[in-house]
C-alpha cells in the first residue's frame, strides 16, 4: 500500500511539473533574452524542438515540419520554438544554418543545457507538442520519416 501511495505521488508530481514549463533563461539567435515560462502566454499551441547543427535525424524532422508549419500556423495558430544544444564554436553554426534553410521558426540557444536538463530531455531530435492551456500532450524522442504527421493532432 505504501508503494501504491508513493508511486501515486510521484505521478501526481510529474504531471504538476508538466503543467507550465520551467522558468530558464535563454538568449535567442539575435541575442535576445527569452523566458521559457512566456512561451506559452499566448493561448495557441506551441512546438518545442531539441536539437542540434551536427544531428541529422534533427535537420530531417525540422525540414519535414517546414513544409507543413505554415499550414498548421494557419489552422491552429501554433508557434514553434527550436532549441539548440549546441555548445562552443557549433553555437555559431546555428543562426547560418536555419537562415539557410528558411525556416520561420523561433531559434533558441541552450548551450548550458539547462532548459534541456529542466525539460527532462536526454537525446536529441525531442520534441513537445503544448495546447492553448500550457499542458504538454505530446513528447516524442528520435525522428522517424513520415512521424511529423502525427503531430497534427495533438495541435487541434
Amino acid at each position: 500500500m505504501k508503494r501504491l501511495i508513493s508511486v501515486s505521488i510521484v505521478l501526481l508530481c510529474t504531471v504538476t511539473l508538466w503543467a507550465a514549463l520551467p522558468s530558464v533563461t535563454l538568449k535567442d539567435v539575435e541575442g535576445k533574452t527569452v523566458k521559457t515560462e512566456s512561451l506559452t502566454e499566448t493561448g495557441k499551441p506551441v512546438i518545442i524542438a531539441f536539437f542540434a547543427t551536427w544531428c541529422k535525424p534533427c535537420m530531417r524532422e525540422l525540414e519535414a515540419i517546414n513544409e507543413l508549419y505554415a499550414d498548421w500556423q494557419e489552422q491552429t495558430g501554433v508557434e514553434m520554438y527550436i532549441v539548440s544544444i549546441d555548445q562552443g564554436q557549433d553555437v555559431k553554426k546555428v543562426k547560418p544554418l536555419v537562415d539557410g534553410n528558411g525556416w520561420e521558426y523561433h531559434v533558441l540557444l541552450d548551450p548550458n543545457g539547462e532548459f534541456k536538463r529542466a525539460m527532462n530531455v536526454q537525446n536529441v531530435p525531442h520534441l513537445f507538442v503544448i495546447d492553448s492551456k500550457g499542458q504538454t500532450v505530446y513528447n516524442h524522442t528520435g525522428y522517424t520519416d513520415g512521424s511529423e504527421k502525427e503531430i497534427k493532432q495533438y495541435l487541434k
